[in-house]
This record gives structure tokens, sequence and C-alpha cells, in this order.
């Protein structure tokens, strides 16, 4: 890999980090409801990718349900998580979507699980455990079942756009975006309360959040990923991926003061080297399912 492309990759993985921080700070210190934070960013992604949303892919409904599991489903589950979970743990939690998507191929795609994925499979599971162990015993906090949620969603999401053929980076954005606005919106009406004080108090930063989310980190930043995956051999770029939650740990701690004690470093160190030996391990769906482990924060 070039120099320059190494340095692109680095910085996708550093807006992916930056955003997991950015909808913490917007979602729990500022205030603003999830859903309606989620819909708002994809209204950012339909109105810069409409031109793309012709002609539309086929089979439609595959494409729909594809839009609604990988944009409002994972989207609208981690925002929710991350109301009362920090970056850190959520980035933890989130690589589950890699064994979950890796066990659907196998159950779809028809991949085969040998040892050594099947290993990394178990340390993700263990890391992630680690993770969301309480001293006390196990009880995960609502939050990062939400983020678990999330990362399933997406998983299921990434296994059916293997079965669509000819999507192009922009298009596949434009979909996303415009089949999960209308229901996250709906729900953000029917569920939520107080978006209009929300916005007559912190409408300035919000903006600026979800022009963040919604123009670097899902048009600038997936697109340029699309770039590399084209490029590149996928085995090259996924263990590079890893970046993104090592970045999201590092500036969860700096900026949102994520806890990072003993239990915290080694269920991360354990679910990290997890993903990694399955990301060394060719699979189908891997390049769509770390996108996805990464937008959805």
């Amino acid at each position: 890999m070039s120099v320059r492309d190494f340095a692109l990759l680095a910085g996708v993985c550093l807006v992916w980090a930056a955003n997991s921080v950015v909808s913490k700070v917007v979602i729990s210190n500022f205030g603003a409801p999830p859903l309606f934070y989620a819909a708002a960013r994809f209204a950012v992604v339909v109105a810069a990718t409409a031109p793309w949303l012709a002609p539309a892919p086929r089979p439609l409904w595959r494409m729909i349900a594809v839009g609604l599991l990988m944009g409002g489903g994972t989207f609208a589950l981690s925002f929710i998580g991350l109301q009362t979970t920090s970056p850190s743990a959520g980035a933890v939690v989130g690589q589950l979507g890699v064994p979950i998507a890796t066990a659907l191929s196998v159950a779809f795609l028809g991949e085969q699980i040998g040892w050594r994925r099947g290993l990394g499979i178990a340390l993700t599971l263990a890391g992630a455990m680690v993770v969301m162990w309480d001293p006390k015993g196990f009880a995960p906090s609502t939050g990062l079942l939400f983020v678990a949620a999330s990362a399933l969603t997406g998983s299921v999401g990434a296994v059916l756009m293997k079965q669509i053929e000819g999507v192009r980076p922009l298009q596949f954005q434009a979909w996303v975006g415009f089949s999960s606005l209308w229901p996250i919106a709906a729900l953000s009406v029917a569920t939520e309360r107080g978006q209009g004080a929300f916005l007559a108090h912190a409408w300035a930063p919000f903006l600026l959040a979800v022009l963040f989310s919604g123009l670097v980190v899902s048009v600038v930043a997936h697109t340029a990923y699309y770039g590399l995956i084209q490029r590149y051999e996928v085995n090259l770029l996924q263990p590079l991926t890893l970046m993104s939650p090592l970045a999201t740990i590092a500036l969860g701690v700096v900026f949102t003061h994520d806890p990072f004690g003993p239990r915290m470093a080694v269920g991360s160190a354990v679910a990290l080297l997890g993903v990694l030996i399955i990301a060394l391990r060719r699979n189908h769906v891997m390049p769509l399912i770390l996108l996805i482990r990464n937008r959805g924060q």
C-alpha cells in the first residue's frame, strides 16, 4: 500500500472514531433525542446524494431492506446505546458484528469456518463479554445491549447486500439514507419529545455535528473506503481498520473521560485480537461489515 493510501485509510479510521465521540457528546451532553439525531443525519445524506438514487437497484425491496438494516437499524440502535454507554465500550462491543457476519456468511453464503476463524470468533466474544461484565456478575448495561443489537442488524444487512450486484458507493449511501430517513423520522415523532426545545438551545453544535456525521463520515469517509476496497486486497485492509476502535478508545478516554481500567484493557485486547484473526482469513462480507461496524457509532 502506498504511503498516500495508508494515510487516507488512517484518516478514514480517525474520522470514524471521532464520529463515535461526537455522537456521544451530542446525545449525552447536549441531550439530543437519539432518533431525531439519526433522522437529521439521514436527511443530510439524502440531500447530498439524491442524484444517485436513480436508477434504483434491483431488486428494489432488497435494497430497501438493506438500507433499513445497515442504516436505520444500525444508527438508531447505536445512538440509543450511546445514551448510557461510553464510546470506548461501544467500540469494543461493536466488534461483535465481525463474528456475527462471519457466522451468517456460513449459513447463507456457503462460507466455511476453519479452526483459526473459530478461534477468532471465540476471542472476540470473550473480549466483548469481559467489557460487558459487571464485577458483581454478568449484568451488561442496556446501552451495550443496544450496541450489540446494532451489530446484529448491520451484519444481517451486509449478508443481504452481498446478494445485490452493481451498486456504486454513492448510490449505496443514497439508498441507505433514503430508506432509513422516513421510518426513523416517524419513530422520532411518535416516541420522542423535546426536539423543538433541544434545537432552541443547541441548534448550532447540533447542526455542526449532523453535517460532520452526514457529509464527512457517510459521504466522504465511506466513499474513500470503498475506493480503497477497489484498489487493494481485503485481507490487507481488514487488519488496518482496527485503527478505528483503537482511536475511538483513545479519543473516548481523552474527550469524554471514558473509564479505562484493567478489565477494559484486557477485554479490548482480546476482542481486537479475535477480530484480527478473523480479518486475516478471507470473508465475503468482511469489507461491508467493517464499514458498518465503524459507521454505526
